[in-house]
């Protein structure tokens, strides 16, 4: 089993499920994927890059893929999910607006860069809203170093507004997404 870290978030509705409601369905759909799923709380989260547009709910699932996932169709199924809750990617702008972005962040000690995807993810470094809600499940991990690493991280980085929105204790995963 390969320990796997992904980051995700909405800003926009889709079919009539809010931005929070559709990381539940998004979290519904992942925990057919992986094992022993571990989800952070919600935090709403001013937008980056694109910095014109409504606020982003974010938070980090950890799971385990057994070994017949790899990082790409690990992928495959990350896309296969955005599609289902309305992503886009070919009418998109990059960064702007989405209902649903979920980023491989971690899988395993695996490292891939090649055209298709990068891992670990390249700007995790640089995402207090991937690196906080991190750090809130990763809290009981048996990797130290890690730990340290992404809390070193997070500590080098400006205030992003980045704000609790929802405890995990109150996230609603639908039984049916």
């Amino acid at each position: 089993m390969t320990q796997v870290i992904l980051g995700l978030g909405s800003n926009t509705s889709f079919c009539g499920k809010t931005p929070v409601e559709l990381l539940g369905c998004a979290c519904a759909q992942l925990a057919d994927v992986l094992s022993s799923c571990v989800f952070s709380s919600v935090y709403r989260t001013k937008a980056m890059y694109v910095t014109d547009q409504d606020d982003f709910y974010n938070m980090v699932v950890r799971g385990f893929a057994d070994e017949s996932v790899t990082p790409h169709s690990l992928l495959d199924e990350v896309h296969r999910i955005e599609a289902l809750y309305g992503r886009n990617r070919e009418k998109e702008q990059r960064f702007g607006p989405r209902p649903l972005d979920i980023d491989i962040e971690v899988f395993g000690n695996e490292t891939v860069n090649d055209g298709t995807l990068q891992i670990p993810h390249p700007r995790m470094h640089e995402r207090a809203f991937v690196l906080i809600p991190l750090l809130e499940i990763l809290s009981d991990s048996a990797d130290v170093v890690m730990r340290n690493t992404y809390a070193a991280y997070l500590k080098r980085l400006p205030d992003q507004g980045v704000r609790m929105y929802l405890p995990v204790k109150d996230f609603v995963i639908p039984s049916e997404a």
